[in-house]
């Protein structure tokens, strides 16, 4: 009986289940949608191995017509030359620490911002969260002189903190992890609450660990922005040992004049760390970016 009973029970409620449609694509839409990703990917990887190839040439074969895609005799002596003629090993370990700076502090405050815009309720908050959005709009070249004079002023000129600092503010973070914020349903929040969780402990313990892809996406987005930028660096650092690897490497390429193959082998240097933190966290990048909302 008790069986009988709990069926009738049971249905009712699997009628009102959402249903989740498939969509079977045919066999030729299957190839066609492989052959677009295929195009666009060979386009890709087109300029990286351009570039790759030209630094395995000899110099004389990279102005050679009719130009060449593989080269009969490959050297390494262009990467030799760009090793030699600076100290890229101490380039790489500032460029590391600032970037992981930047990246910490990057988190940390679009995240704790991202809580109280997403959870908060207070006077003017969406105009305050629509001003700092604003922010995507100011060319981070007008900022240049403010920032530098500001930084002379507290002595940060040519450490790493004044390479870092200005690079915290990142109104895209805010907005991402927000977003992500959004999806979450308050209910946890308030189960928490009842518990006498404090808002650190709720922020801390219960919405990072849930925010972890958007904080990933976060992360190796910022870490990426901080290793590429070179005017910033350019601007504040005024000692050799103390340039990043992009500085580093333009600085090297200057002194070659234009001679590809070093410029070439000086490239994929400096963009080899970058393609292989890529190539370890792409799952976090797709999920935190596409991951608006908690899955059940």
């Amino acid at each position: 009986m008790s069986t009988a009973t709990e069926t009738q029970v049971r249905r009712p409620l699997t009628r009102t289940e959402p249903v989740v449609v498939q969509r079977n694509w045919s066999r030729p839409g299957r190839w066609a949608a492989f052959g677009a990703l295929l195009v666009f990917a060979i386009l890709w990887l087109l300029p990286l191995l351009w570039a790759i190839d030209t630094a395995l040439k000899p110099e004389a074969e990279t102005t050679k017509v009719p130009v060449t895609w593989w080269t009969s005799n490959p050297s390494l002596s262009s990467f030799r030359q760009v090793l030699d003629a600076g100290d890229i090993i101490q380039w790489y370990i500032n460029s590391f620490i600032t970037s992981t700076m930047v990246t910490v502090l990057t988190v940390l405050t679009a995240s704790m911002a991202a809580y109280a815009f997403s959870q908060l309720r207070f006077r003017f908050r969406t105009p305050l969260f629509l001003l700092l959005m604003a922010g995507v709009l100011v060319p981070p070249q007008l900022l240049v002189v403010p920032l530098f004079s500001q930084l002379q002023t507290w002595h940060m000129i040519n450490t790493y903190w004044g390479v870092a600092l200005p690079q915290v503010a990142v109104p895209i973070a805010l907005f991402v992890l927000k977003q992500f914020f959004d999806g979450i349903p308050h209910e946890l929040e308030e189960a928490a609450r009842v518990d006498g969780a404090s808002r650190w402990y709720l922020y801390w313990r219960v919405w990072m660990p849930l925010a972890r892809p958007a904080v990933a996406a976060v992360s190796i987005f910022s870490f990426v922005w901080s290793w590429n930028n070179f005017l910033w660096p350019l601007t504040v650092i005024t000692s050799t040992k103390m340039f990043t690897v992009p500085l580093g490497l333009g600085s090297v390429s200057s002194d070659y004049g234009v001679h590809y193959a070093e410029i070439m082998a000086s490239a994929v240097l400096g963009g080899l760390p970058l393609l292989i933190v890529f190539l370890f966290f792409q799952r976090q990048i797709v999920n935190g970016v596409a991951g608006t909302e908690i899955k059940g």
